[in-house]
């Protein structure tokens, strides 16, 4: 499985290089913290493939990079999809090491 760090995320966003940001949480942690990606919280993503690009990069996240590593298998197994990266510790890494004024749970 294809993975970056938060700070390779943060060096994309500051470079506005064109990738797709996935949000694989349920909506009450979204709003306590997001970093603006499409959100399709995980139990959603059989149904909604057709919203995840396949030619660009897809960078898909969630608290910790659990869930959002089972996305990606899912993905990669049943959708032979290959243009996708787990966000390495999730949107806690992101508080962590980018932007502690996010409020953490």
């Amino acid at each position: 499985m294809n993975s970056l760090t938060v700070q390779e995320l943060k060096s994309l966003i500051d470079n506005n290089e064109e990738f797709q940001l996935i949000d694989v949480r349920e909506p009450y942690e979204v709003e306590i913290c997001t970093l603006n990606g499409i959100e399709i919280p995980m139990n959603e993503i059989p149904g909604r493939v057709d919203e995840i690009a396949t030619d660009k990069k897809v960078i898909v996240h969630c608290r910790s990079g659990k869930r959002s590593a089972n996305v990606i298998d899912f993905l990669e197994q049943n959708h032979n999809f290959q243009n996708l990266y787990n966000l390495e510790g999730g949107i806690l890494a992101w508080i962590e090491e980018v932007d502690p004024t996010m409020e953490a749970y």
